[in-house]
């Protein structure tokens, strides 16, 4: 089931980035992506075996999964204490009904679990009323509270497994990402479909709609023929627009091409070599009491009369097609999607077992939607998007969500992973709206990655709250010429930014101060402003005076977000003002200069 907007629509809105990639002949040819060489922050990513450059390095990685502490992943413990402070918050009215019965948190970095929390119940209601729109609750002793090992119908999740097979098939030379479709199967061209690629099912710019009833034909030869005669909404390659389709016809051409069913392509190529015990389609009986519930499916919500789901797969078309589906079916828990992400992490390898070379997994954390702004997407990876990915969202970012409350969001540029498992559909889909769960998760996890100062022992931070404006002011500096500082930001690109402003007048007015910067981004700023995604390095700032400075003008660092989604935030270091002959004028190492600095909304930081 296509997972809904934050703005009600099908297919959140994405944001831009660069980054090239060409599949042809089945042999891979990677491009350029930004960000790729970035330096990882320090802490375990910098380490032997735990992670940090990302899959682009291609060196053989097989770092596997241990749980332990905060400070041993890299991490600052009290920010992980946060992340589960707030996950609770949402087992209560948010705002008007809990967002989740409850859910498995699981955040680590490079080999390290450092948390992994159940909250909330897996089981609470029998059935949904919806007359006073209230769950029938259970009684106390048929309850089941959340646990570690709680299974999980994934949803859409599950496209991400689809996605891995037909990567692997591409690697193998089985299947061309530039291939038309009616390649593999003939049959699909109906309907103005002829056109339609391999690449564009992946990226969901194949033209097809969000999703059609197939679940309403009892037979397979009848769902077949709707999508056959299925006409796009779109010409090839003009719109993105997330479908299930795409998925649901990636799985036929998995299936024509290897002569196996998808869920024993899941386990052969997947599952057993990554030892992940607890993710399969169609869960047997014996799993059921250690299954999160779903849904009281029942008209008009639900195309289905289904009573209370649990252990079977809530998307009505993919419980149409017997259970195993390539856009949803997939059961797992937390930690299999754990040993997932290290996998990827890892550039494709897990201990003993490899599924993808590093080239492979490069492709699927590659921008092919570069003509869709905001709407970035790798091969089956969506890729920057703060909807969900909060802070830890960049350009490298990947991730996806699933309807019944699910995520999955991993960073290669600082090695962390975040698993957020919620039944948030039960008892009822309508309960909840957005995804800020996962956001708060997100937020928290990426504050726990340490910013080491650029110089000395702490540096000033802006903070990561929505709706603020935070200022950083020195004082007046007669003969001022020339400003340099470090300068460190990731902000929710065009919305929030760093803007450097200087005052004629001692600080009634303010005007935009153009800068240069040097570092792992380099350019000018003309407009003053920085924003966006910079590597998550430090870059060093250089900003030249107008010849109109009078004794009385003051410079300042002015902050800005808005009220949906941030950043990592902005730091500056080492600020120093010179004057036209070079000489210091202020330097906040210096702690008579630091103490001069007006600080509204900034704090200094050790990170």
């Amino acid at each position: 089931m296509t997972e809904p907007s934050r703005n009600g629509s099908r297919g959140p809105s994405r944001r831009a980035f660069g980054g090239r990639a060409l599949a042809l002949g089945g042999a891979l040819m990677i491009g350029t992506v930004p960000g790729a060489s970035a330096a990882p922050e320090p802490g375990p990513g910098s380490g032997p075996g735990s992670g940090g450059a990302g899959p682009a390095s291609g060196r053989a990685r097989r770092t596997t999964l241990r749980h332990g502490s905060a400070e041993r992943a890299g991490l600052l413990p009290e920010h992980l204490d946060r992340l589960v402070t707030d996950a609770e918050s949402f087992l209560r009215p948010s705002p008007r009904r809990p967002w989740y019965a409850g859910a498995v948190l699981l955040a680590g970095r490079g080999g390290t679990v450092a948390l992994h929390r159940p909250i909330g119940m897996a089981v609470r209601y029998a059935a949904y009323d919806e007359k006073t729109d209230t769950g029938v609750e259970l009684p106390a002793d048929r309850q089941i509270p959340m646990s570690e090992d709680t299974v999980f119908d994934l949803a859409s999740v599950s496209k991400l497994f689809t996605s891995l097979l037909a990567v692997q098939q591409i690697e193998r030379g089985a299947l061309v990402l530039e291939e038309r479709v009616t390649a593999y199967l003939p049959e699909f061209g109906g309907g103005g479909k002829r056109e339609v690629t391999v690449r564009q099912l992946l990226t969901h710019t194949s033209g097809f709609r969000a999703w059609i009833p197939l679940y309403k034909e009892p037979t397979r030869e009848g769902r077949l023929r709707l999508l056959w005669n299925e006409v796009p909404a779109n010409p090839p390659g003009t719109v993105y627009l997330y479908s299930d389709l795409n998925l649901i016809t990636l799985q036929l051409i998995l299936e024509e091409i290897t002569g196996h069913p998808l869920d024993a392509l899941l386990r052969i190529e997947i599952t057993a070599p990554l030892g992940m015990h607890r993710t399969r389609f169609n869960p047997p009986l014996s799993w059921r009491p250690s299954i999160a519930a779903t849904e009281d499916a029942r008209a008009p919500w639900s195309g289905l009369d289904r009573g209370m789901v649990w252990g079977e797969v809530h998307d009505e078309n993919a419980y149409g097609m017997g259970g195993v589906a390539g856009h949803a079916g997939v059961f797992s828990t937390a930690w299999d999607l754990a040993v997932l992400a290290r996998t990827l992490l890892n550039g494709g390898a897990y201990g003993d077992a490899r599924i993808l070379s590093p080239a492979s997994v490069e492709l699927m954390f590659t921008d092919f939607n570069t003509a869709f702004p905001g709407d970035e997407h790798g091969l089956g990876f969506e890729l920057y998007q703060h909807w969900y990915m909060g802070a830890m969202a960049t350009p490298r970012t990947a991730g996806h969500t699933g309807f019944t409350g699910t995520s999955l969001v991993l960073d290669p540029t600082t090695d962390a992973f975040l698993v957020v498992l919620g039944n948030s559909v039960h008892p009822v889909r309508t309960w909840r709206s957005g995804s800020a769960p996962r956001v708060a998760a997100a937020d928290h996890l990426a504050r726990a990655v340490p910013v080491r100062p650029a110089r000395g022992r702490t540096a000033w931070f802006s903070g990561m709250a929505n709706d603020t404006t935070a200022t950083l002011t020195l004082p007046a500096l007669p003969g001022a010429a020339r400003l340099t500082c470090a300068l460190w930001w990731d902000t929710e690109p065009g919305t929030d930014a760093a803007h450097l402003e200087h005052s004629p007048d001692g600080g009634t007015t303010w005007h935009p101060l153009p800068f240069t910067v040097t570092g792992a981004t380099p350019g000018p700023h003309p407009t003053g402003t920085a924003t966006g995604w910079s590597g998550r390095t430090w870059h060093t700032v250089t900003a030249d005076l107008p010849a109109t400075a009078t004794p009385s003008t003051r410079l300042r660092w002015r902050c800005t977000t808005d009220r949906r989604y941030v950043g990592r935030g902005v730091y500056v270091d080492a600020l120093r003002v010179l004057s036209p002959e070079g000489h210091p004028l202020f330097d906040e190492a210096r702690p008579a200069d630091g103490a001069r600095i007006e600080a509204s909304g900034w704090v200094r930081a050790e990170d």
